[in-house]
């Protein structure tokens, strides 16, 4: 879509603009903008309506602040704001609306952050120094269209079935085997087992995130992720079972969006009932691989999930996997062609049952795709991950042949600057 006309001499762009609707507001913001260098008289009244008309006849500034508080419809104001702004602008959005919904389809529409009002200082401070780091930070747009992000869900249908054995190897062979920057995000944070299948420490890094979505940066995530090797790094928690972790998943999703600008792959160890608290996770996931073993309950929870991710993720690529499998057929509970034809579908891969290979990877603190390299039952694990890597780069391009509107994403060039750290 072509940009507004804009007059001549409307080129010069300044370093900050905001536009907020309250005296309290513009109160609490100029000793901040003072602080960082800015001018406190690029503080404007009028919110984002006064923002569209200034900025359809002028030039947009490199960072721009607009207060939604007098919003009916802040996501399609924002994607109007869009159509009048240049590329390369990083726009902080506030509002009274406390909505993790509202702030996920923000953020997803190409805004760098959303504050929620009354303005803390400290909040401010930290949201523009953020800023100004992704404008002098490295564009990774190349490298970012050869290697695709590749983003995983790995779902266990049952309790037991081995769903975060299976993220685990599927993380150290994308690693290791694809050559590929890999996270593993382990969102069981009570009693997830990601750090301790690599004979690591979880460290406080996932439970911090939860109580603190604010601090969430791609510094943050660098110092809070426990390096397994030179290319995979693993997000893991051991939270006390006294201590629920209440959230609205925010920091879950900041956590991914982090993610997906610092590695090439993200492999999320999901609970399934994660999919019932925080239905949003998946919305951005490409791949599920959901796990689950020849029983008549996982049978029903399969068909189950299957359908929830039907509607509530219809453009994910979604693998089934029986995990543990039985060689001989008196251990099974129901035949494979009896599963299949419950769930409506073909199973995509078995990995068959190997006790000792099991024990072995637990003692050594090794994932079960390394201890047994060469194994029968890792052969399946390693043809999923060069199945998911080579999809995740096929439904990349398929995106990239989608048309553009006239979203923030394509006008503000956020997805660019979200790449802003150098890939080791």
């Amino acid at each position: 879509m072509n940009a507004p006309w804009k007059p001549a001499g409307a080129g010069t762009r300044e370093p900050f603009v905001a536009y907020v609707c309250d005296d309290t507001t513009v109160e609490a913001m100029r000793p901040i903008v003072a602080e960082l260098g800015w001018s406190v008289e690029k503080v404007h009244k009028g919110g984002l309506r006064n923002a569209i008309q200034t900025l359809s006849v002028s030039a947009s500034p490199h960072i721009l602040f607009v207060d939604l508080a007098e919003s009916g419809d802040p996501l399609n104001d924002i994607n109007g704001l869009a159509e009048v702004c240049e590329p390369g602008t990083v726009v902080i959005a506030a509002g009274q609306v406390n909505d993790v919904r509202l702030y996920r389809d923000l953020v997803a529409s190409g805004i760098q952050d959303y504050l929620l009002k009354p303005l803390h200082p400290d909040v401010m401070r930290e949201a523009f120094t953020q800023a100004q780091a992704m404008l002098n930070a490295p564009k990774l747009v190349d490298a970012s269209v050869e290697r695709p992000h590749a983003s995983i869900a790995v779902i266990g249908t049952r309790g037991g079935v081995g769903a975060s054995t299976v993220a685990t190897s599927l993380a150290w062979l994308l690693s290791s085997k694809e050559n590929r920057t890999t996270a593993l995000l382990d969102l069981d944070v009570h009693f997830g087992t990601g750090a301790l299948a690599l004979d690591l420490e979880p460290g406080r890094g996932l439970t911090d995130a939860i109580e603190n979505p604010s601090r969430i940066d791609g510094l943050f995530i660098e110092r809070a992720m426990v390096k397994a090797s030179e290319k995979l790094a693993v997000l893991s928690a051991e939270a006390p079972i006294n201590s629920p972790m209440l959230t609205d998943g925010a920091a879950f999703y900041q956590l991914q969006e982090e993610m997906r600008g610092a590695f090439e792959c993200t492999v999320i160890d999901l609970p399934r009932n994660m999919l019932v608290q925080h239905p949003s996770l998946v919305s951005d996931v490409q791949l599920a691989v959901l796990v689950t073993e020849l029983t008549l309950a996982a049978a029903r929870d399969t068909i189950r999930i299957l359908s929830w991710m039907k509607s509530n993720a219809p453009n994910t690529v979604v693998q089934v996997v029986v995990n543990r499998q039985q060689t001989a057929a008196s251990q099974l509970e129901i035949s494979r062609k009896d599963f299949e034809n419950s769930i409506e579908r073909k199973v995509d891969y078995t990995v068959p049952y190997d006790q000792k290979l099991a024990a072995q990877a637990a003692k050594l603190g090794k994932p079960l795709a390394e201890a047994g390299k060469n194994s029968k039952t890792v052969a399946p694990l390693v043809e999923l991950s060069t199945f998911l890597a080579g999809a995740a780069e096929t439904t990349a391009a398929d995106d990239n042949k989608k048309p553009k509107s006239g979203s923030l994403a394509s006008k503000f060039d956020f997805k660019a600057l979200l790449g802003r750290r150098d890939k080791k």
